[in-house]
């Protein structure tokens, strides 16, 4: 059944650390976790209502038999078929969850149902059967539809166990249409037990079957989300959700990799520190990002030799050629006079990445070789190193967290040289222009895409706002669903198995 499916995977896909008012103790491998409010719960429960309906419906009852002998008269088969709900209306609902897990909960839910009604009549007083034949239109009232959902981790993924599940039926009205329909009508009434216990039965089997199907989709989870061709999410659960009576959260490993996979202690570490929280607590949802996932990102592309940048056009394209140069770099003009150069620009190590509560910063560190060309090639004829420290503004870009960076400040060196020692204090307001014309912008062309926040498709971050803790950048938000999505019971489906390449 599509229905609880849908409420569990969206719980689960929503990945991370965060909190809004809530404790979640994240293990040394868990550096991104999401906490689900009492309000996104309720969110996601009308969504799980509005998939029940359209999931179950329509659901064929069994038929339902029974025969009468009466004394001295004769023998009485009732039969009523074709049993089906057609339409649901359900009542008050809620999704609660506690120490046992996660009970889902709907009362005074309405059931109509349509069947047909057959009679038959024999007596051994006349060789002779009477029968007759008809439709009838059922309202069923007072239904209660309930279950208990256990929730936790088994070999990095998600595991759903059903801990209860039930279904009670308060009141059935029958209305028989068709035939002498009035003269049976209190005959058919007898049928009500069976038909609520009938019905109790056909939908409790169908949130069975919807468990198990769910459990299905949530082992198939993947646990690799791919970013790009080369770089992917680690998605692996770590610690069991934690559960209190208005939250429920999740922790995944959350760092970005390469196909050659580092590991963690390569590049980062994870301290221990106190959550930060949401400065409004009625937001749907938290989401907290430790800077050992952007540390991750950073080291991912540096080791798949993304940040390459050879510069053959800038603003002031004298600088471009040895002339321009004469008087900053003479012997590199003597050597070389009037020819055109390339500058190959590139990460030397990883970016260090590190967040404040008032500042996203960053050390970059970068080679800029300068190159010669002539009629045999490139000549590379000097290294300059430089260490670029930034600061970054952070937004929300629809579902993606994007940023721009700024320098502060830059200092150089020289790393080696092929045309004797270089005066660097000549050569620094050239490369101050550099980075600032060309480097910033290349770098902000990246930024301003983003890196995807784990929101499953379908949604959208709605209102959402950002914190800034030592070492952590939280959203807080609500979010929106495409009404679209719903149109396809599977819609869910699609979404997951885009990713299952990576896996």
């Amino acid at each position: 059944m599509a229905t609880p499916t849908i409420c569990l995977l969206l719980l689960a896909s929503f990945l991370i650390q965060a909190q809004t008012q809530f404790h979640v103790h994240a293990e040394d491998q868990a550096f991104t976790s999401i906490v689900i409010s009492q309000k996104g719960l309720d969110f996601l429960k009308e969504l799980l209502v509005t998939e029940a309906v359209s999931s179950i419906i329509p659901l064929q009852v069994p038929q339902i038999e029974k025969s009468m002998r009466i004394p001295f008269l004769g023998s009485v088969h009732m039969v009523v078929s074709n049993i089906t709900i057609y339409g649901i209306d359900v009542g008050p609902s809620y999704i609660k969850l506690g120490d046992d897990g996660i009970a889902i909960i709907a009362s005074e839910t309405t059931c109509n149902l349509s069947m047909n009604w057959y009679y038959s009549y024999s007596t051994w007083l006349a060789p002779v059967e009477v029968s007759d034949k008809g439709s009838a239109s059922v309202q069923v009232e007072g239904v209660e539809i309930g279950l208990t959902l256990g929730l936790g981790i088994q070999d990095g993924t998600l595991k759903l166990t059903l801990k209860d599940c039930g279904c009670y039926v308060k009141e059935i009205f029958i209305k028989l249409d068709g035939g002498a329909s009035w003269f049976y009508q209190g005959m058919i009434d007898a049928f009500e037990e069976q038909i609520g216990s009938a019905v109790e039965n056909s939908i409790t089997k169908k949130l069975k079957d919807g468990i198990v199907k769910l459990d299905t989709y949530l082992q198939a989870l993947p646990k690799e989300i791919p970013l790009d061709d080369d770089t992917y999410l680690n998605a692996t659960f770590v610690n069991d959700p934690v559960l209190s009576n208005s939250s429920i959260g999740f922790e995944i490993n959350g760092l970005f990799t390469a196909r050659r996979k580092p590991s963690v202690s390569e590049y980062h570490k994870k301290d221990s520190k106190a959550l930060v929280s949401c400065s409004d607590p009625s937001k749907m949802l938290g989401i907290a990002l430790d800077e050992a996932v952007f540390n991750s990102v950073a080291a991912t592309y540096f080791d798949a030799e993304f940040m390459q940048l050879i510069v053959d056009k800038i603003p002031d394209q004298s600088f471009l050629n040895t002339a321009g140069w004469r008087f900053i770099v003479p012997q590199l003009y003597k050597k070389y006079p009037n020819h055109d150069m390339n500058l190959n620009i590139s990460l030397s190590s990883p970016p260090v990445i590190k967040i404040s509560e008032h500042n996203v910063g960053a050390i970059i560190y970068t080679d800029l070789i300068i190159d010669v060309l002539d009629e045999n090639g490139v000549i590379p004829v000097a290294c300059i190193s430089l260490v670029i420290r930034a600061s970054s503004s952070v937004k929300i870009w629809g579902n993606n967290l994007a940023g721009s960076m700024k320098v502060e400040d830059f200092s150089m060196s020289l790393k080696w040289s092929n045309i004797g020692n270089l005066r660097l204090y000549l050569i620094q307001p050239v490369m101050w222009t550099i980075i600032q014309t060309v480097f910033v912008p290349y770098v902000n062309s990246h930024l301003g895409k983003g890196i995807q926040l784990p929101i499953v498709h379908g949604f959208t971050i709605q209102n959402g706002e950002l914190l800034c803790s030592n070492s952590r950048i939280m959203v807080c938000s609500d979010v929106t669903y495409a009404a679209s999505y719903s149109h396809n019971r599977n819609w869910l489906l699609p979404s997951l198995l885009k990713y299952t390449h990576a896996t």
